[in-house]
Order: structure tokens, then sequence, then C-alpha cells
């Protein structure tokens, strides 16, 4: 009834699809038992008993025991189903034929003697005693009743449980996914090595694939041994002895395939690997794109993925080889069962007859599908599932984190952890942890009520580096601490600590309360501004406004186009740095806690909003709580109630600011120079913890999946975010020409289709052959009873044997060269069609990374490929083998009778209806799905970014909830695609049982007229058609859905790209280009998408050669911006000029690499520190340890040349911000360009470093125009020139003490707003440096007039 109810269904979908191409509005919503959150709750039950079980007998937790656990009341259901069919139905249809050939028989036809039982059906039972009398006419249409019944019955059952075999792997795939992210949500931080990032992706994206095919062939490892078994026997009774040299050819294939399986399995295991290590570097360059640009490094990381994508296809060549001989049995194990048998038969002197062959022919074709085909089908997919499983379950058994939600793991947990938070009080031993059960909180209270943080003696580790050491710390409600500290002293290791996600070594933790977090480096999801803010929390109108009005977002919000509704893009690349940071620190501000953790959310904006945040956000709002405030802004330390000073790990004193002013410490006396150095916004803090590092640096920061995240308070019209690219309708021819075009010239893809008709002809010819052969054997025979006057007569038996021979010999070396070569092909395909797209996705405009997320662009190299690589060329040389062999069989039943050419025609003809029926709705349903998919892939990327900030805000269950939503829209796809594709396999075989009937038929009413082997030969090749049509036509619209996987990639290599990277030949500008460093900006103007609004106007400024610039401005003026246009990473307008050249008609890569610039996020990639300097192997060793020791790196002042073999983790995970930020420093060195760019380069160091960097700058950089980005004003205060930047404009271009005599000025404004004293020092700072340069300025000018002075004497002499 079920897939009557679907038929019924898919003939709608069907209709409707022919109308329009469907969208996610045709998905209907899942059935109870797709549903993810259903799935994932069942198995992660399960899986957690497992672990339990497994701990306490000492042994290692098995996910296969659990997913049999899980689901084997339905697989060993269908395993019984399937049993029945191939058993008793399928392996009765030859008996049928048998006797069906019998009544062919010449003595049969000839024959009057009156019949005797057994007759009718009981002839099954007694078929191999011969001793029968002859069968009539009404028997022979009966067993061709037979004939036609058990194809009907077969086809009945088989699709059905096809149906429900995908089915079964669908909603394995559902719950170890859903299994995976929550596990991604419990992911101690310490744990996301290099390479968990792409092994995450790879589990989600390709792994979890291997569940769809499974549970189809399972069964098939138990029932085609015993289903051979039972063929053999049964031949046995017929030709004796011969069978088993004719079975010999089976038993020594499937020891064979058993090998080739599991050579498949080790190879699936390699290439994971080396996938995994692509997608993750893949991600690595998509984050850092930007950056990549700015440095024209786009060739070093091309080169570096192309490497990477060789050596994964050289796995994948060898799997594909391997595959493609496990295919090439298909063709030739049956065929060569029978010729085994028979000449075995034939060379022992026996006879044989249409019956007999067409008999072994018959068991013969059911063990080429089920022993040559479903059987190694079933040891891939088993082999390929076992390694899969044991990759998720490796992943699944690494460390969890000790904070957030545990019950996300083990539902039955619950009850327990929603009573353990009601205080959230954490005890932490030296490797464990435990909670205080409830009865004890009054005597732990009792001594420690008072505070509500208590360190005592705390030890923590990072690997087997010691990060904290000896802390002892006690904090009471409502005292504000401030953290300081020089770069890597491990002050977020120490907020990483109070959050549980960082372990104790030793020692004793307790916290009292509620946590909330805000990360140094802001983590967005894409949705909505008021989304990010609430979290999923309940929208409370009174503390929402009074948190926007504290975090100082009014006047932001005034300016966005939609207010608090604007959605934010991935990375917030829609918002500035200062907007970001002041949206994650609402975030913070919203949740209701007792203790606030906040990582320097100061850094990023400028003076005015940096007081108002520290003043009524963290000073008056949170004044009844606990604030630990990181920092390096030390202007602000006086309002605090205590300071922590850390330093390598340690707390070098901790006290009021008074106590610490007195107490002479070293970094203590950085608290006098505070007032006086302090001039802006100060230095972020730093990240020490290497784990945030690794994840922040790894992975997007936003994601399309949160654009559903609750707002509670309801969802009003808003901006959408941007969809995805999507090709509608058929899949033109042109995209199978690119693809093998891609794969070879016309000569290779010639020599491919001579060797498919070839292997094809061979076959075909080999089995009309023995047709022919038999009647000459039972003519001769008969001596005459039957007379054959044709060519044939002139064959003996031994040239027959000869003949046969080469047929059969041919076959096999032309189907296995066949296949190696397609798959060699396809494999060159695979490598030409990734390096092309992945060429553009470099070169596309910056434009296209702001408008698609990671997730999407993710998506087509991982999913999208990996389709192409493995499941594309199986579909293709599965249609082609298939259509092939169908035409061959239509071939010789039309020779056998013509006749039949007229219900041939008509078979055809409905199945091209059909299939064009079928084929526009199921390549709808394909796209569809594929799109539906990149979500999944977006959430898993955000997530992974924001785990302390989605832990601390006890989110993790409506992110589960989330990401169970976004598989349940990905389910309805997948489950269209399902019952629509069984639809048209289960009508496609209808016709085909049809079709056998009439065949059948049309010999016995014309009986006369033909010889049993031909009516064999005739009604075996229409049998063997039954499943392989529809698998063919399935297949072909399967290779058409598959062919959208190459669409879409190529799709991305036809995306808006740059200009061109190197300059035309009348346009290069000289090596030694520019000279003098002066830039020149005309009637500029700039906008990042061409129908955006302009973000900068009109800019017309001159900067001369030398000169030292200052860029300052609120949060969002443009300050950024300038850069972005100088680099031309977006749209201008307008002319600028770098020592009177255009840059508009150069190359980008001649212009970007004589800018150096220091970006406002440092970025390190995954590799040696060499690697990190010179991708392009420019300098020598000597010069890159020289810039180091420029700025002080500890590691090339001791050990030399050494240091640059030192690993940098991805992102730059093992090392701080500020360390990073002094590599990027050194880089700049190294180039020694005359432009110098710095884009907020010192925000992310403390003052100590800062003082490092702008010495060396000084001293590195005195002959370079130097353009420096700052929110610190006493950084530029000293410069030739700052530019005031404003909405956009520039407003103000001056010396700074000559804008400073402007009292109503911008930079007057910023630097009254700093406070009275800094003021003071700002201002003398102006002056002193504009004094000390009029000062030089004379003497210039009087050595100028003297050298004139001589000149003329020298003259006048």
């Amino acid at each position: 009834m079920q897939a009557v109810r679907r038929n019924k269904y898919s003939l709608k979908t069907f209709r409707l699809g022919r109308r329009r191409d469907l969208d996610e509005d045709d998905l209907t919503q899942p059935l109870d038992e797709h549903k993810s959150s259903l799935l994932g709750d069942k198995l992660a039950r399960n899986w957690s008993k497992e672990v339990k079980h497994a701990t306490k007998h000492k042994k290692k937790p098995s996910l296969s025991k659990v997913i049999i656990k899980t689901f084997r009341y339905d697989i060993i259901f269908y395993g019984v189903i399937l049993f029945i069919m191939e058993v008793f139905v399928r392996m009765s249809q030859p008996i049928f034929i048998g006797l069906f050939i019998r009544y062919f028989n010449t003595e049969n036809r000839l024959s009057k003697e009156p019949q005797y039982p057994p007759t009718w059906f009981m002839r099954v039972f007694y078929y191999f005693s011969k001793e029968q009398s002859r069968i009539s006419k009404a028997e022979a249409y009966f067993f061709g009743c037979l004939i036609m019944l058990c194809s009907i019955i077969v086809v009945g059952t088989f699709h059905p449980y096809i149906m429900a075999a995908l089915h079964v792997g669908m909603r394995v795939r559902v719950a170890c996914c859903s299994l995976i992210y929550r596990k991604v949500l419990r992911l101690r931080l310490t744990s996301l090595g290099g390479k968990t990032v792409g092994n995450a992706i790879n589990l989600m994206s390709n792994d979890v694939m291997r569940f769809d095919m499974a549970p189809l062939f399972l069964h098939y490892l138990w029932i085609a041994p015993l289903q051979g078994t039972l063929i053999c026997y049964f031949i046995y009774l017929e030709i004796e002895i011969a069978s088993f040299y004719g079975m010999l050819s089976v038993i020594v294939i499937m020891p064979l395939q058993i090998i080739l399986s599991f050579c498949t399995s080790v190879l699936r295991n390699k290439g994971a690997i080396r996938t995994d290590e692509r997608v993750r570097q893949m991600n690595e360059i998509i984050q850092a794109m930007q950056v990549i640009k700015m440095y024209a490094w786009e060739n070093a990381f091309a080169s570096l993925i192309s490497n990477l994508r060789k050596r994964e296809l050289k796995i994948l060549l060898l799997t594909s080889y391997v595959r493609g001989i496990t295919m090439s049995f298909i063709m030739f194990t049956s065929r060569t069962g029978v010729f085994l048998s028979i000449m075995t038969y034939v060379l022992l002197d026996n006879h044989i007859t249409a019956e007999k062959v067409f008999l072994i022919g018959s068991y013969y074709q059911i063990v080429r599908q089920t022993l040559t085909v479903f059987f190694p089908q079933g040891l891939n997919a088993i082999a390929e599932t076992v390694v899969s499983i044991k990759r998720i379950q490796d992943f699944l058994l690494t460390d969890e984190s000790l904070a957030g939600d545990r019950a996300i793991m083990d539902p039955e947990m619950t009850e327990l952890v929603s009573k353990s938070r009601v205080i959230s009080t954490r005890d932490l031993g030296a490797t464990s942890s435990r909670k205080f059960d409830l009865r004890d909180m009054d005597d732990f209270k009792s001594s420690e009520e008072f505070y509500l943080v208590k360190i005592f003696r705390a030890i923590a580790k990072y690997g087997e580096n010691m990060c904290l050491d000896n802390i002892n710390i006690q904090i009471k409600a409502g005292e504000l601490v401030a953290v300081v500290g020089p770069v890597g002293a491990g002050k977020s290791c120490l907020l990483n600590l109070i959050l549980g996600e960082l372990r104790l070594f030793s020692g004793k933790l307790s916290v009292l309360g509620d946590v909330s977090y805000a990360s140094q480096e802001p983590w967005l999801f894409i949705g909505s501004v008021r989304q990010n803010i609430l979290f999923g929390r309940e929208y409370d109108s009174a503390r929402y406004q009074q948190v926007i009005k504290v975090c100082a977002l009014r006047r932001d919000f005034s300016l966005l186009p939609y207010a608090d509704r604007t959605v934010v893009g991935e990375r917030g690349i829609s918002l500035s740095g200062g907007q970001r940071a002041r949206i994650n620190l609402a975030r913070a501000v919203y949740k209701p806690a007792e203790i606030y953790l906040l990582d320097d959310p100061l850094s990023a904006v400028d003076i005015q909003v940096g007081q108002q945040l520290f003043e009524d956000c963290m000073v008056k709002y949170l004044s009844d709580k606990v604030v630990i405030l990181v920092t390096h802004q030390l202007q602000y330390l006086k309002r605090a109630d205590k300071i922590i000073i850390i330093n390598d790990g340690s707390i070098q004193i901790q006290g009021t600011y008074e106590d610490i002013r007195k107490s002479g410490v070293g970094f203590a006396t950085l608290l006098e120079e505070a007032t006086a150095i302090a001039g802006g916004g100060g230095p972020p803090g730093l990240v020490e913890d290497k784990e945030v590092d690794r994840v922040i640096r790894a992975i997007s920061i936003t994601s399309a999946a949160f654009n559903s995240v609750i707002d509670i308070e309801g969802l009003k019209l808003g901006p959408k975010v941007a969809a995805e690219m999507r090709t509608l309708g058929t899949v033109g021819m042109g995209i199978y020409k690119e693809y093998f075009l891609a794969g070879g010239n016309c000569c290779g893809l010639i020599l491919m289709w001579l060797l498919f008709f070839g292997a094809q002809f061979l076959a075909s010819g080999g089995d009309y052959f023995l047709s022919q052969w038999v009647i000459l054997e039972e003519s001769g025979y008969n001596s005459g009873k039957g007379t054959l006057k044709t060519f044939w007569d002139k064959l003996d038996q031994e040239e027959c044997i000869r003949i046969y021979t080469i047929f059969m010999v041919a076959t096999i070396i032309l189907a296995v060269l066949r296949s190696l070569y397609f798959f060699s092909l396809c494999m060159r395909a695979s490598l030409r069609l990734h390096d092309r797209m992945f060429v553009s996705i470099i070169h596309a405009a910056m434009n296209f990374f702001h408008t698609n997320t990671s997730g999407r662009i993710l998506n087509r190299f991982s999913k999208d490929l990996g389709q192409v690589d493995e499941l594309l060329p199986n579909a293709f040389i599965d249609t082609t083998q298939i259509m092939l062999n169908l035409i061959g069989a239509i071939i010789i039943v039309c020779f056998v009778n013509y006749w039949l050419i007229l219900p041939v025609a008509v078979m055809i003809v409905l199945f091209y209806f059909l299939r064009d029926f079928y084929l526009k709705t199921s390549r709808s349903v394909k796209r569809l799905e594929g799109i539906a998919r990149s979500p999944v892939f977006a959430h898993l990327n955000a997530t992974l970014q924001g785990l302390p900030t989605i832990r601390t805000n006890n989110a993790e269950k409506i992110l589960v909830d989330e990401f169970d939503y976004l598989q349940d829209v990905h389910s309805s796809a997948w489950f269209m695609f399902l019952y629509t594709s069984r639809a048209f396999s289960l009508w496609l075989d209808w016709l085909t049982a049809v079709f056998i009937g009439v065949v059948t038929f049309s010999f016995v009413i014309f009986s006369d007229k033909f010889y049993g082997s031909n009516v064999g030969l005739a009604i075996t090749q229409c049998i063997g058609l039954t499943g392989l049509i529809q698998w063919g036509m399935r297949q072909s619209a399967e290779l058409e859905n598959q062919m959208t996987s190459v669409e879409r990639v190529l799709e991305f290599t036809r995306v808006e790209h740059e200009p061109d990277l190197y300059s035309r030949p009348d346009k290069k500008p000289p090596a030694s280009w520019p000279k003098r460093g002066q830039i020149e900006f005309v009637n500029t103007s700039m906008r990042y998408s061409l129908h955006e609004a302009p973000v900068l106007k009109n800019l017309n400024i001159v900067i001369y050669p030398k000169q030292k610039i200052g860029i300052v401005g609120r949060t969002g003026a443009g300050k950024s911006s300038l850069i972005v246009t100088l680099f031309r990473l977006a749209y201008f307008e307008g002319e600028i000029y770098i020592d009177h050249l255009d840059i508009g008609v150069l190359g980008l890569h001649d212009l970007r690499r004589k800018i150096s610039i220091i970006p406002q996020e440092p970025v390190l990639f995954n590799g040696t520190l060499r690697y990190n300097l010179d991708p392009f192997n420019e300098y020598q060793d000597q010069m890159m340890v020289h810039a180091l020791v420029d700025v002080e790196d500890k590691c090339a002042m001791t050990k030399g040349k050494e240091c640059l073999d030192k690993v940098m983790s991805e992102g730059g995970a093992n090392v701080s911000v500020g360390q990073r930020q002094m590599i990027c420093l050194a880089r700049a060195i190294l180039r020694n360009n005359k432009i110098l760019v710095m884009d907020e380069a010192t925000a992310n160091v403390d003052a100590q470093t800062d003082k490092l960097i702008q010495k060396t700058i000084r001293h590195k950089f005195a002959q370079c125009t130097v353009l420096t980005i700052a929110h610190r004003l006493h950084t530029v205060m000293d410069s030739d020139k700052i530019l005031v930047m404003d909405a956009g404009q520039a407003v103000e271009f001056d010396h700074p003490h000559i804008l400073l005599q402007n009292n109503t000025g911008y930079l007057s404004e910023l630097v009254r707003k700093t406070g009275t004293g800094t003021a003071a020092s700002l201002k003398k700072i102006a002056k002193q440096n504009f004094e000390e340069r009029q000062k030089q300025q004379i003497i210039l000018e009087r050595q100028e007039t003297d050298s004139i002075s001589t000149q003329s004497s020298y003259s006048s002499l």
C-alpha cells in the first residue's frame, strides 16, 4: 500500500515538475521516521550506552554495533523479503524457461505419443528427470505465463525493497550527521587540531554518503553465496561434472572481488585523508582570501592546492582502476561460466541442446546479477562504510569540553544536567571534573558565598606546554577586574579556564552563577543584527533597548538600511570592525548572568565609543555583576576595582591601581604612562588560548544556516540573504562536451567509444554464435530431422570451439581495457575541472566572497567534486554499458524474429517518453537537493567558529534544533528524489515484463518457424533486460543528475573575475617602480557592489614621497575601505596614481606586490615559518632571519635559521595574535617596498609591542611612504599628516598640530574625548613633532641655499 501511495504521489510531483522547475516551497514536511531530531536522539542514546558499557568493560566503543542496534529490525525484515524473492522466485524462472524451450525441440514437436504424468506444474519438481512425456502447446502457453509471472513478482518485490533499503540508508545517514553535529558542539577546543575542521566537513559531506547505498547491498553478502551454491547444484543435475568447471570462473572471481574490495577499503581510507587535507586547506584559503590577494599570493596557493589535488587523485585513480576491473566482471563472468561449462561438456563427448545451454545461461544470468554485480558492490559498499564508520567513531571519541550541555550527546542526562545548572558550580580536579551535589551546596556557600569566582593554585596546560601556573584569584559580586599583560601572557587562557573550556591540570576552580562571554574576535552568524544579539532568547523590549544604548549601537542602527533587522553578511562583511565588536558585546550583555567575561571588546572601537562602552556598560550597567575585562587600554585601569597583571602564565601582581602603581613591578611602570600614552581605543586583548585561535582561524565566522535562529519578537520585512547560484532547465550537451574534453582530446574520445562498441560487439556476437552452434549440434544429432542450409553448415565442432574461444578471450580483454581507459580519462577530467574551478575562485572578485558563504563554496569543493570524482564515472559507464547491452539484445531479438521489431519500437518510444517525463522532474529535484545541502555545511562551519560563545549561552539545544531542521529540509528533497526515481524504475520494469510476455507468446503462436536455440536466446536476452533496462534508464537519468555537479563546478568557473593579474607589455611598469612612493587620489569613489551606494566619495588627496600618514575616524568612516581601494579589491571610479602612474591600467600583481601591508587581522597558514614568510621562495634564509630579528622574534634571535622550520598550525594557532602581527611586519620588511600600509596593525598588541613596531617602522621604513590606520591616536600623532575620514569622505588632511588649531575640527573633537590629560599629551606630541619638522625644514632650506650660493660662486669664477 505504501508503494501504491508513493507512486500516486509521485505522479503529482512529475506533473508539477513538467510544468515548472521545483523550488523549496514544493518540498513536503518530513515524515516522523525521517526527522533528524528523533533519529539523532535515538542514535545518541544508544551511543552513550555503548560508551558507558565499553568503559565499564575497558573496551573501545563500537559505532557499528550502535547502528545495527538502532536499525536492526528494519535491516532483518528487508533481508527476509529479499531472500524469498531471490531464492524461491528468481531461481524458479530458469526451470520454466527450460520447459518452455523443450517444447520447441524438434523431437517434441514431431512426437505424437500421448502425455502421461508429470504434466503442467508438476514437471517443475521432476525437471531433472528427463523421462517425461512431450509438452503440449497449452503447456507451452502455461510455462510462458509462469516466465512472465516470475518477472512481474520480481519487479513487484525488488523495487519496494530497493526503496525500503535506500530509506534505511537515508535514516542512518541522517542519524549519523545529527550525532556528528552534536559531537562538534561538545568538542574540546584543544581537540581541534589542524585536520579536524577538514575532517568534520568531509565526514558530513562524503563519509556519511556511504550509508545511503550500504543497506541496499548488505544482504547480498550472504544471499549471493547461498544462491551461487544452489545454482551450482542445479547445474550439476543438468550437466554433471562439467558444472564445476563453469562455476570455477565464479569461484576464482569471488576471492578476487574480495581482494579488490579490501584494496578499495585501504585506498578509500588513504583517499579520505588526502581529501580532508585538501578541504581543510581550501577552507583556510577561503577565509584568508582578501589577505592572499593583497599579498598577490594566488599563484602560490594555486600550486599548493593543485599538488594536493594530484596527490588525492593518485589514490582515486587507483580506486577507479579497481572499480573498473570489478565492473568489467559484469560483462564476462556469466559468459565465461557458460563458456567453460559448455566447452567441458562438449569435450567430454556430450551432446548439447538448446534446453541445456539456455537453462545454464539463465542460471548464470542470475549469478551475474547477484555474484558479479550486487555481491562486489556489497563488498565495496560495506568496505567503504566500515572505513567511514571507523572515521566517524574516532571523531566521536575525541575529548569533550567540560563546559556546555552534555545532554545533547546523552538525551537521558537531561534531567540531571538541568538540576546541576541551578547554581552552575564547577569544581575541577587534576584531570577530572565533578559537579557538586545540591545537598552539599549549603556547606560550599557557607565558606565561599562572597566569592563568585575563586581559583586556588590552578595549573593549566595546553598540550605539553604550561599556559597557566599557580593562579590564585578571588572575585566578589560587583567587582570590575581588569586583566592585563604582554603578548602571550595567558590572559585569554584565564578566561577559558573560568569558562570551563580549558581543563585544570591541578588546583581548584569554583564558579557560582551564570557566566556570559564576549570573545575577542566577534562571532556573528548570517541573520539580522537583532537575531545576533538575542541569540534565541526571548525579546525583552526594555532590556534590549537598554543594552543597545549602553553598547553604543543606536547611532549605528539609524545608519543601517533596516536598522537592527539588517542582515549581517558572512564574516560580518556588511559591518565595520567596531560594529561587529559592539554587537558581539551586546549579545553577552543581553544575557542575564552573574559573571561577565569580556575579552577586550574595546579594541576595535574609536576613542569616543570606547569610553562610552567602558563607562555606561561595564562600570554602570554591570555595576552589581562580576566583570572580568581583558584589556590593553591602560587608561581605564584606574576605574577597575582590581587589576591582575599576568606574565608568562603566572600572576605577577594583583590588587588595586594604587597598590600596583607603588609596587615597582616592571610591567606596572606602564601604568604611570597610561594617561600619556593611551590616546585612543587600545589594542584588542590577545587570544592566547591556542584552542580558540585554532577554531577562529580554521573556519568561517558566519553561516547562512543561522538565518532562522529564533527571534521570538517575530520576523518582519527585511533584506534577504543572497540566494545560491542555480542553473535551470536541462543539462545541455555543452556540459557533457566540456567534461569529456577536459579528460582528453577528440582522438582519445573516439578510442574510448571504439572500446565500448568493440566490447559489446564481441559479447553479443559470442551469444549469437553460441545459439547457432547449438542449432548445428541439434541438427547433426537429429540426423536430418532439422536442416540448416546456411553458412553455418560449413563449420565443424572443432572450428566452433575455436571461434567461440576467440570471442570470449577478446571480450574479456576489451572489457578490462575499456574500463581502465575510461576511468583514467574521467580522473583527468576531474583534475582539470577542479583546477579550473580553483583558479577561477582564487581570481574571483572579492564581491563574490561577500555574497557567497564559505559553506556554498566548500560544498562545490567537497560534495560536488566528490560526486564528479566517484559517482559520475560509475553512472556513465553503467549507462553506456547497459544501453549498449540493450541495443545488442534488441538486435539479436529482432534478428531471430523480425516481427518483434514492432513491439520493440513501441517499447523504445514508451521508454523515451517515460524518461523524458521523469528527467525534467528528477533534474530539478537533484538541483534542489544540492542547494538544500549547502546550509548544512555552513551551519557546521559557523558552529565550529563560535563554540565558546554557543556553550556560554547554553544555545546547544537551539543549534541542534536548527541543524535538525536543515537536515529535515535536505531529507525532504532527498526523499522526493528517492520516490520519483523508484516510481520511474518500477514503470520501466513493468513495461519490460509485458515485453517479455509478448516475445514469449509470439514464439508459441508461430512455433513452427523457430528453433529452440533461437527461442532460448531471445527469451534469455529479454529477461536479462528486466533489471538492466530500468537500471540503465535510471542510470542515464542519474548520469544527467550527476552532471549537475559538473554544471555546478563549471558555474564557479564563470564567476566575475578581477582584472588581469599582469600588465600588458606596453603598460608594464619598470622593475624599479615606484621609486618615490607618491600616492594621489583624484575624484576617487568606491563601492563594494555595483548595486550599492558608494562607500568612499570623491576623494581628492595627495600623499607625497616618504610621508607618514595617519588615518583616523569613527568606526565605519571608510578607513579600511581606503586601503581596499588602493589594492583595487573593489569597484572604484576616478583615478589613483602612484608615482604619476595610473594604477587602473596595471596588472593586479604588478600593483599589489609593490605595496606592503600589515593587515588588521594577521593571517598565518598551515606550514613552516619559512613558507609563511616567503611562499614563492624569493628570499634567502639569512634575509628572512634578519627580518625576524628586526621584529625581535625570540626564536630567530636564539636559533637562527632553525626557527624557519618551525611549523605554524592552522591559522597560526600555536602563536599569539601579537606574534602573528610581528610575522606580518617581518613580511613587510622582506618586501622592502616604497609603500607600506598598516591597517590597525597595533590593535592586537600590548603597549610595549606597539612601541617596538613603531620603532621598527621608523627605522626600516624611513625612506618609505607609510599609511597607518589606527584607533590609538598616540601612534599617529607624530605623523607628517593625519587624514580624518567621516562617512566615506576625507574631512581633514594636514599635520596633526595644524588640525588641532581648529577647536571645532574633527581631529580636535576626537582628541578632546580622550580626556583632559590624554588630550594635553597628544597635543604636546603633535606640537613637538611639528616644531621638529619645522627646524628640519629650515635646515634643509639653508643647506639648499648654501648649495646654490656655492654653485653661483663657482660660476662667477
